[in-house]
């Protein structure tokens, strides 16, 4: 009994130990990862950092554990970098608390998710953060350091054109100079709602612009405020108007994060969806979202029918030559993960009316919904408009329209020739679900349901 007790607790030790030791091993192997950079302004002023770049490499082959970088390691066997692979660089803004742009992890992962590149993150937070005018002073000096990285990677068999930039707000204009230093050589450049503050108005030789790279295509959330509302790229992705975006809080009671940088990161975060392909996020080309909500774009035959997406397809799916320069491009989207939604062009001819009319219209697909409230001119008897649908065309199942407003005045009944529904974009050849001859007595809910299958491919 002795033995047996000493022989179960010599297992226990050992077990014990190894688990030690492999702690400790993992231990070991997480402190050699490398990790971004954060300061606090104290630290700033005491040691008059202004700039420390750092780069940080992610790969397949380290995907959980980064690796810094430098020229150096370009003849380590250590290092993970492939030459021979296309090559992602991430570039962060302006950090005003001096925190580390943690979400800059989250979207490496994503691309390698959906290739086999190198991932470079630029960490330049020391010279990024607290006071914005002189955050803007340093951003070509991190341009100049980043392309002088480049230039050695160049020398070591990487082409230009295998080289795409993907820089976030402040970090696009970062981006934009880098490629302006290579004289537009650079492969891709892509904007992630580029910062609009000393910026908008700046030459464009100074912020993010189409020859900056073989291609360059940007996304808007927050042109109103921290985004730039010009657009900067061959294609400009306007969310929403570029504006104000869907599940972005708009109260003053809001938090700090809810109303101030919800808009700007959607860019980023819409991005990184759009990378796993779950979903298409296309745009329109449109002079102005007003058009583009009134139905006057339904198409995409500017580029032969296929809609330009956000994502890593070459030229966002662009076919036609020469690249567009500066093209608006408008899209919808919904408030959550992963963003995508159908567009909807809802069209509606009603009979004269003596008195304006508001009408309220429903699109239900099972549990989704979508509502629409359109005010009806007296003056006009043809309306259309762009929906945002979480599921498409084919798995609407009831429209329910309804007259509501105010009862003096507001019509008192609607006559509704006809509605109709289509998918966009619009294709000539593809049928219509319309619904005619409906009388909408103010208050009184009218409804119809679609039968429809959709087609499997």
């Amino acid at each position: 009994m002795f033995w047996e007790d000493k022989t179960i607790l010599l297992t226990f030790l050992l077990v014990y130990i190894s688990t030690q030791v492999a702690g400790l091993n993992e231990r070991q192997q997480n402190a050699q990862c490398a990790e971004l950079n954060s300061t606090r302004w104290l630290q700033s002023r005491q040691h008059r950092i202004r700039l420390q770049v750092q780069y940080l490499l992610l790969t397949r082959r380290n995907q959980n554990c980064a690796q810094r970088f430098n020229q150096a390691s370009l003849t380590q066997q250590s290092s993970h970098f492939n030459v021979s692979s296309p090559t992602k660089v991430i570039i962060h803004g302006y950090r005003p608390p001096g925190t580390k742009p943690s979400w800059a992890m989250d979207l490496a992962q994503a691309l390698l998710t959906a290739q086999d590149v190198n991932v470079l993150i630029v960490d330049w937070v020391y010279g990024a953060s607290f006071a914005y005018n002189v955050v803007v002073e340093n951003y070509k000096e991190v341009a100049l350091q980043i392309s002088v990285l480049i230039n050695q990677l160049l020398n070591h068999g990487c082409k230009p054109e295998s080289f795409h930039l993907l820089g976030v707000s402040l970090g696009a204009h970062v981006a934009g100079f880098v490629g302006t230093l290579f004289e537009g050589q650079i492969g891709r450049i892509t904007g992630l709602d580029p910062a609009g503050p000393m910026f908008k108005r700046a030459d464009t030789y100074d912020r993010l612009d189409p020859s900056d790279a073989q291609f360059v295509d940007a996304i808007h959330t927050d042109s109103d405020y921290f985004g730039i509302s010009i657009p900067v790229g061959h294609v400009d992705f306007f969310l929403n108007g570029g504006k104000d975006q869907n599940g972005c809080s708009r109260s003053k009671f809001s938090s700090m994060f809810g109303y101030v940088i919800c808009d700007h990161m959607r860019a980023m975060h819409v991005y990184m969806n759009a990378l796993n392909g779950s979903c298409t996020l296309m745009g329109f080309p449109c002079s102005t979202y007003e058009d583009f909500l009134k139905g006057g774009c339904v198409d995409c035959e500017l580029f032969k029918g296929r809609c330009p997406v956000i994502g890593l397809s070459k030229n966002s799916g662009i076919t036609t030559l020469p690249l567009p320069r500066e093209q608006k491009l408008f899209l919808l989207t919904t408030s959550s993960p992963p963003f995508c939604a159908h567009h909807i062009l809802l069209k509606l001819e009603v009979s004269g009316m003596e008195k304006s009319a508001d009408v309220e219209v429903r699109l239900m697909s099972e549990s989704q919904e979508t509502e629409q409230r359109l005010r009806l001119p007296r003056d006009t008897t043809e309306y259309k408009m762009v929906l945002a649908h979480p599921a498409a065309m084919c798995e609407i199942e009831t429209i329910r329209l309804k007259n509501t407003g105010a009862r003096l005045y507001r019509q008192g009944e609607v006559h509704v020739k006809s509605v109709c529904i289509s998918e966009l974009p619009f294709v000539r050849h593809e049928q219509l679900l319309c619904v005619n001859n409906i009388n909408l007595r103010r208050g009184v809910p009218w409804s119809h349901d679609f039968v429809q299958v959709c087609e499997t491919s």
